[in-house]
């Protein structure tokens, strides 16, 4: 009972072996997606290190850019700063106001001009430098139409194109109203307008009899002469033009506070507190076409816009050497949180890599003209975990797909595969009991396969089956030895007829003596031999010294071969090669060259000799060989003639020339020529 139960439980061998292995599939692709994720993790760490260290390259970049020096002298202001135009400190000493291009050089350079709708702008700025003079600079641009000049000796300011400019700080407001005044010298409208801006000290009152000009107030326009609407005038014709501005605010409780300490503090540390708003007025009592304290005003770059630059989890601090505090801490934004699995986030977060633990932190130095700044980023290298996690969670599906369709797989081997081997097994070993034969194929045993699963049933079947199998080979085997021994009859009856043959003509001047030698030979290569392949490839040859040129004129002279021209045979050139089997290998490449030559052209025999070898070149004129058949034609039975074998041609003869050269320790080889081909037949020379 015991063995019955055993031998059915064999039966199932090969099914849970069938199953397991699917099992085992299915673990394989976990432990991919877990080493796939392990390495993804490992590359994301080094791809976040990079990015951090190319993120700290461009803030420092971006800082020592006068724009980012003008973001490091000014931070941001705290709360109580007083809203409106403030100065900054530039990073130059002082701004040459007069000239219009270093003007714009230094103020776009620096960054510091503040856009306004309507093709405005403004900066208001001090420079690094206190002995530069206690000067509040102001540059900018606005759209008007042709700027209305203020006429010499009319008291009323009102009729012209000006300026209302008003600083306050520490308690005291300037206000100054300064016209426009053009110089000498302008040209047409279209070539722009160059003028100034002549300060005043403000009245309520628009007359400004006996007003004299402010000395230190200097103030300087240049407006452009194209329109800057498409499609209008931009010749004499009135239309709204762009005019660049430049002035130099003088603010005396600036002035008297650089002398009343020996070394005056500077930038003042009041700057925040201070407060500029300059006005465009058109002539009349309109409304300012350019106002500064205009709501919707972009401000330029400041160091809260690095903050942009930061991922999720870093952190940007600046400090000024020697200062105990910094003066600005910036964190990344935080994404919107992505759906991530809380098991994934887990298996992620305890996957090991390496340096995973080292704090990411980067540190540079920045020069400014009124000191150096530290700036330290720090990176959050689990920031890595939650990307990786959500698009692990993303693409989790794939992975459960794949171990969806194992498992369908199994189902459909199961259902379609499996259970036909069972029906094929139980009919196999129905079979099995209709074979009587005795015996085995010894080649093709298979008793050690039987057994009683599904493997060895079949194979019990197929032993039984293989020896009826065995019986035809051995049939084959008897006849293939009958065939064998009619070889060695038909042989033996050749070579008395030859032997005779001989005798007739043993002379060794006889031209037929030669030639029944070389049959004799034939018959001994194939005597015996089970096909003309394996003859030819196991005679046997007498290497000796040979003088190949005497061999290649009576080649010449006996191949019966017309136009076949010899050169190169005027010194002897011993080889080591055997004279029979070298005839042959002419004889078989000339008649090949003699069947493929161009009628008329002749066969050229030409010999070279080297110090280690001796090299024949066979050349016909004719068709060249197929670039893909040039090797083919050494093969044994190959031929480009139909019904090759009808016409006594059995594809052999070449294989016998490269299979006695070879034996000659030689080589022959086939060489397209542009007017034919030429067969290369290389020996060594015979020493001594």
């Amino acid at each position: 009972m015991m063995q019955a139960a055993l031998q059915w439980l064999a039966s199932f061998r090969l099914r849970i072996l069938f199953r397991t292995s699917f099992l085992l599939l299915a673990l394989a692709v976990l432990a991919m997606a877990v080493a796939v994720l392990q390495e993804e993790k490992q590359r994301s760490y080094d791809s976040y290190q990079t990015h951090v260290a190319k993120t700290k390259e461009q803030i420092v970049a971006r800082l020592r850019h006068p724009a980012g020096q003008l973001a490091l002298l000014n931070p941001p202001r705290g709360n109580g700063a007083v809203p409106g135009v403030r100065p900054v400190v530039l990073p130059y000493s002082a701004i040459d106001f007069d000239d219009q291009t270093k003007v714009r050089n230094a103020v776009e350079m620096a960054g510091c001009l503040v856009q306004y709708k309507r093709h405005g702008s403004l900066c208001v700025a001090i420079g690094n430098n206190p002995w530069a003079g206690g000067y509040i600079y102001a540059a900018g641009t606005f759209a008007s139409d042709a700027l209305v000049p203020h006429l010499i000796g009319d008291e009323q300011l009102d009729g012209a194109h000006r300026l209302r400019v008003t600083v306050s700080l520490r308690g005291e407001t300037y206000r100054w109203l300064a016209p426009f005044e053009p110089l000498p010298g302008n040209g047409t409208r279209a070539e722009g307008v160059r003028g100034r801006f002549t300060g005043y000290v403000e009245r309520d009152s628009p007359n400004y009899k006996g007003a004299r000009p402010v000395r230190e107030f200097r103030g300087w326009v240049w407006q452009g002469g194209r329109c800057l609407d498409a499609g209008e005038d931009d010749g004499e014709g009135d239309c709204a033009r762009k005019s660049f501005f430049s002035l130099r605010l003088p603010v005396d409780a600036l002035r008297e506070a650089l002398f009343r300490a020996k070394k005056p503090q500077w930038p003042p540390p009041d700057l925040d507190q201070f407060r500029v708003r300059i006005e465009v007025l058109a002539p009349g009592e309109g409304a300012a076409i350019f106002d500064s304290d205009e709501p919707g005003a972009v401000p330029p770059f400041s160091l809260k816009d690095l903050s942009g630059l930061l991922l999720p989890g870093e952190t940007l601090a600046i400090r000024k050497a020697g200062a105990a505090a910094d003066i600005v801490q910036l964190s990344g934004t935080e994404d919107l949180a992505e759906p991530s699995s809380p098991l994934i986030t887990r298996l992620i977060r305890r996957l090991p890599v390496a340096s995973y633990d080292a704090p990411v932190e980067l540190a540079d130095d920045i020069e400014t003209p009124l000191g150096s700044y530290r700036v330290l980023l720090k990176g959050d290298a689990r920031s890595v975990n939650k990307t990786l996690a959500a698009v692990a969670t993303r693409v989790s599906w794939f992975v459960g797909a794949m171990l969806l369709a194992i498992a369908l797989a199994w189902l459909v081997m199961e259902i379609g595969i499996v259970r036909r081997i069972a029906v094929l097994t139980r009919r196999t070993r129905g079979l099995s009991q209709t074979v009587h034969a005795d015996g085995g194929l010894e080649r093709f045993d298979l008793a050690d396969l039987r057994g009683g699963d599904e493997l060895g049933i079949l194979a019990t079947g197929l032993d039984d089956l293989l020896r009826r199998v065995k019986e035809d080979a051995e049939r084959e085997r008897i006849r293939a030895g009958q065939e064998k021994d009619m070889w060695h009859a038909v042989g033996h009856e050749i070579m008395s007829p030859l032997q005779s043959l001989l005798a007739l003509h043993g002379a060794s001047d006889d031209p037929s003596h030669r030639y029944i030698q070389r049959m004799q030979q034939a018959v001994r290569i194939l005597y015996g031999s089970a096909s003309p392949s394996e003859a030819f490839a196991s005679s046997s040859i007498s290497v000796q010294a040979l003088d190949l040129a005497r061999f290649l004129q009576n080649v010449a002279d006996n191949a019966g071969i017309a136009d076949l021209v010899c050169t190169g045979v005027t010194a002897p050139a011993p080889v080591r090669a055997d004279e029979y089997p070298l005839e042959d290998v002419f004889a078989h490449i000339l008649k090949n060259a003699d069947r493929y030559r161009r009628p008329g052209t002749p066969i050229t025999l030409r010999l070279d000799s080297s110090e280690s070898t001796a090299t024949v070149t066979i050349h016909n004129f004719g068709p060249q060989i197929a670039e893909d058949f040039v090797e083919r034609i050494f093969e044994y039975g190959v031929s480009d003639q139909a019904e090759a074998g009808a016409h006594g041609n059995r594809g052999q003869g070449l294989f016998v020339a490269r299979t006695y050269m070879a034996k000659m320790g030689g080589t022959v080889t086939a060489h397209n020529e542009d007017d034919g081909v030429s067969f290369v037949l290389t020996l060594q020379r015979a020493r001594g």
